[in-house]
């Protein structure tokens, strides 16, 4: 199927990296009418709402001294010279890094003419010239005097060209200065009636750039126009600024069509307008710093041009083009394939993009074999010729290409559903077949030496494929255990051996064994969560290529072993915004690489690659104390420090202003850490609550991979509190002598208290001791007065018993006399009866033993009687009896009653003491 090649055109424009800052970013007012930059390479800005600064990390914007516009700055030495509105003066830094105004108009405030603004401010040797519309105020910086360029009726400009001055006075001409007087140098009508926006050496002569009418040329007196190259496309623009770069080529900002950059020779380089990324239309000022880059003041907003950048970027504005996937240089065209379809344009000029009809729909590739070009396309596959194109292949979509091994009539190439095989036939190429047996969809699949075919699949890993020696059919495939699958995987073949890319790190093939084997070397790219995609690119010259998070890597053989070298470049992938996981690079000349884009593509020129080295300045200290405002520090002075004054605030930076350069710092302060904090892009660090003692901050930075130029240093001490100084700790001392004087002295009394104190328990325990002494003499006597009782109580016993016997003897005897007595009637008998009945009368028995009774328990019988007031002295006799613990039968002699009446005694007697039926009467009368 051939198609004719139709065209559409697109504008291409490579251009230089633009930094675009808004007026929301810099916090200052839209409008920048001037730029200068200083020692440090900060830059300056006159702006609506002051004079701004910019330091590479931080804007800061110091207040117009009158609260008007700021229409001009200019750095001369170590002062900023800034003029407004009815002032105008200089700014200073001081030690802690701020600057600080001082007036110069105030001095002549009188001579100053109503109304004035100061537009521009030049230098020369000693003298600072501020311009107005009415005059030039001529400063002498060594006497601090003035002098007047006057009596024209509106000048226009002033310029400093060849250590001379000139400005122009509309409708009279041009002027040098010489010895402090005005000298008309030319009133030629041109330029009588157009304003000179500025005045570029050139050769013998000088070119004078008008606004509207051109350049013209002045040499020998004489003026006549000269025209640039480009001078038909510019002469309809309004030039507003203009600037002779460092190289010799010119800047040339309009009101309303953005910027022109030429070069020396006057052809336009770029035309950089806000549809090509420029903030705004409108050029105020321009200014050229010391690294190149193009700084411009717009009616809104500030931008910087990397002009030096070795990286030149297109952008798709329009949607046009689409997201690049593919590119290739092919004989003298450059090739873009995107999800839009195929382009072109020449290789040898800035040419227009064509769009290569038939091709509408996603390209996935683009391949260079046997002086032929084919293209992967969702379609199929396609033969791009010069001036055609064929479908050669419509089976499915194509995703890549491969020589085959040993067949150079044979590419195989990767399908949505498998592998197939186009064919040469005489000068063309054919479709021949599809490899049957393998339908998985083959985005990478790489060749090895062993013609066997390893497929890299997101869903399933990595699957070896054995294929039939013609390539016809697949023998068998299975999917290998390691790597494992992944998204954004890749494979690809560099020095005859096959890498993998993943999550998991790079891996290459053990050609001996068939297994991939982690590359430790390689992975560590993708250490710090650097990964984002593990797409890998190889090139015409040999590199293989990759991307990550903060880096763009290519791998090189390495000189003297098989392991790679690693090249980085410091682009993040926040800017080469590539599609993740379609991540292309492609070589387009000697040193110049196309990368893709979501949003069009850069170019990369490899050998200009080279980072300027800068140096890190500290920029600010600060202390912030609680609940009070904070201050700066002097950086010249090492800092002294109250103790409460202890949160610090450092800010650091690298003034440099190119938007693919990162730059990192890495700090240490010594005192409180001894080694190096991990690198950070971020421009300050905060140290909080930091003990009293002598600390050395210490920053260094790294741009792109460059080390580190100075390290830059501040020492500083944070005093102790009043009560932890020297003189607190002598008082302390003092103090201290002192109370241990008098604890001293307390203490010795203590302890002579404690003796004495010591003494009299030692005394009174003596006196305890004889007291227990005496209580263990009474305890002795008491038990021996207790075994005396027990002996009286035995006594009584062996009495009452004796009296006991006694009595039931002569009872006994007495019986035995009444029968006697009955049979013989003897009145002797009687006689002697009457005799033993007064021997066993109850009162003498109980005389005999109350007697003894008392003796043993004295207190026994009046107790009882006072607990019970109701016994009977017959009562108490038998409670003596039973204390006794007498038995009724031993009772009843001693009462000369019967066993039968003691027990009706005893009885009558429990009644008396209310005791119980449970309750003991013995056990009563013994606990009494």
């Amino acid at each position: 199927m051939i198609i004719v090649l139709f065209v559409f055109h697109l504008s291409a424009q490579e251009l230089p990296p633009i930094v675009r800052y808004g007026s929301t970013v810099y916090g200052a007012g839209n409008q920048n009418w001037m730029i200068t930059q200083d020692n440090n390479q900060f830059v300056y800005f006159a702006n609506n709402e002051g004079l701004l600064e910019f330091n590479g990390s931080n804007w800061t914007l110091y207040a117009s001294p009158n609260e008007t516009i700021i229409r001009s700055v200019k750095v001369v030495g170590n002062r900023i010279y800034t003029g407004c509105y009815m002032e105008f003066g200089f700014w200073k830094r001081e030690t802690n890094g701020t600057l600080k105004y001082t007036s110069l108009s105030q001095r002549i405030k009188n001579k100053l003419i109503e109304d004035e603004h100061f537009w521009n401010i030049i230098n020369l040797d000693q003298w600072v010239l501020f311009q107005s519309f009415n005059r030039i105020y001529v400063y002498n910086t060594k006497d601090n005097s003035f002098q007047f360029i006057d009596k024209h009726p509106y000048i226009f400009r002033c310029y400093k060209i060849n250590n001379s001055i000139y400005f122009q006075a509309i409708g009279e001409g041009l002027y040098e200065v010489v010895n402090g007087k005005s000298v008309l140098v030319c009133d030629d009508d041109a330029i009588k009636r157009n304003r000179i926006v500025e005045i570029y050496k050139h050769k013998d002569g000088l070119l004078f750039q008008t606004e509207r009418a051109g350049v013209f040329k002045f040499e020998d007196n004489t003026l006549t126009p000269f025209y640039f190259e480009s001078d038909n496309e510019l002469r309809p623009n309004s030039i507003f600024s203009a600037k002779m770069l460092s190289d010799g080529g010119f800047a040339l900002g309009t009101i309303s069509n953005g910027i022109y950059i030429l070069d020396k020779l006057g052809k336009i380089r770029y035309h950089i307008t806000q549809n090509s990324g420029l903030s705004n239309n409108t050029v105020l000022s321009i200014n050229e710093d010391a690294d190149n880059n193009l700084w411009l003041g717009l009616d809104n907003g500030i931008d910087c041009i990397n002009l030096q950048s070795p990286i030149k970027s297109y952008k798709d504005d329009s949607g046009f083009l689409g997201t690049v996937y593919a590119s290739i240089k092919f004989k003298d065209r450059i090739y873009i394939g995107t999800n839009q379809g195929l382009f072109y344009k020449s290789a040898l000029t800035n040419d227009t993009f064509h769009f290569v009809a038939g091709t509408k729909g996603q390209v996935w590739t683009l391949f260079e074999f046997d002086n032929q070009l084919f293209c992967g396309h969702d379609l199929g596959t396609f033969l791009i010729g010069a001036n055609d194109i064929r479908l050669i292949y419509k089976e499915s979509g194509t995703w890549k290409f491969n020589r085959v091994p040993g067949h150079s009539n044979l590419i195989l190439q990767g399908n949505y559903n498998g592998l197939s095989i186009l064919e040469k036939e005489g000068n063309s190429w054919v479709f021949k077949n599809k490899m049957q047996g393998f339908d998985i969809s083959s985005r990478y699949f790489e060749i090895s030496n062993k013609n066997q075919i390893y497929v890299g699949h997101e869903y399933k890993g990595v699957i070896k494929v054995s294929p039939a020696n013609d390539f016809s059919k697949v023998n068998a495939f299975h999917i290998l255990p390691t790597p494992h699958k992944g998204k954004h995987i890749s494979l690809a073949q560099y020095n005859g051996v096959i890498y993998f890319a993943g999550r998991e790190g790079i891996f290459k093939l053990n050609n001996k064994t068939d297994v991939f084997e982690k590359d430790q070397h390689l992975s560590s790219v993708f250490k710090n969560n650097e990964y984002i995609s593990g797409k890998l690119n190889v090139d015409k010259s040999n590199k293989m290529w990759l991307f990550t998070k903060s880096y763009l890597y290519y791998l090189t053989s390495g000189n003297f072993n098989a392991d790679l070298k690693k090249h980085k470049i410091p682009i993040p992938f926040s800017i080469t915004n590539p599609m993740i996981g379609y991540e292309n690079i492609t070589q387009i000349s000697d040193g110049e690489y196309l990368v893709g884009k979501t949003d069009g593509y850069f170019i990369i020129n490899l050998a200009d690659f080279k980072v300027k080295s800068h140096n890190i300045i500290l920029t600010n200290i600060s202390v912030n104390k609680l609940n009070e405002r904070g201050f700066d520090l002097s950086m010249t002075d090492t800092g002294e420090l109250q103790h409460d004054e202890n949160n610090l605030v450092f800010n650091y930076t690298v003034p440099q202003y190119n938007r693919f350069i990162d730059v990192e710092y890495q700090y240490m302060l010594e005192g409180q850490q001894g080694q190096w904090s991990d690198w950070s892009a971020k421009s300050s660090v905060n140290f909080k609550n930091l003990e009293p003692g002598e600390y050395t901050f210490k920053v260094r930075a790294k741009i792109a991979n460059s080390s580190p130029e100075n390290t830059v240093e501040y020492k500083f001490t944070i005093e102790k509190p009043w009560y932890a100084t020297n003189l607190a700790w002598f008082i302390y001392l003092f103090l201290f002598v002192i109370m241990a004087y008098y604890v001293n002295k307390a203490y010795k009394n203590y302890y002579r208290k404690q003796e004495e104190k010591l003494i009299e328990e030692n005394n009174l325990l003596l006196e305890i001791a004889a007291l227990e002494n005496e209580q263990q003499l009474m305890k002795l006597r008491n038990e021996q007065l207790s075994q005396d009782v027990d002996a009286k109580n035995r006594e009584l016993a062996v009495s009452t018993m004796s009296l006991i016997k006694k009595n039931e003897l002569l009872n006994i005897i007495k019986e035995d006399l009444k029968k006697s007595a009955e049979e013989n009637s003897g009145r002797s008998i009687k006689s002697v009866i009457s005799t033993i009945n007064r021997n066993i009368t109850e009162d003498d028995s109980w005389n005999v033993f109350k007697e003894a009774f008392d003796n043993a328990d004295k207190d026994f019988l009046k107790k009882i009687k006072a607990a019970h007031p109701s016994l009977t002295p017959s009562d108490l006799k038998l409670c003596a009896y039973l204390r006794l613990n007498l038995s009724s039968k031993e009772i009843a002699p001693m009462l000369n009653i019967s066993i039968r009446s003691v027990e009706i005694k005893r009885y009558r007697l429990r009644k008396k003491l209310n005791l119980l039926h449970d309750d003991g009467l013995v056990n009563y009368i013994l606990s009494i």
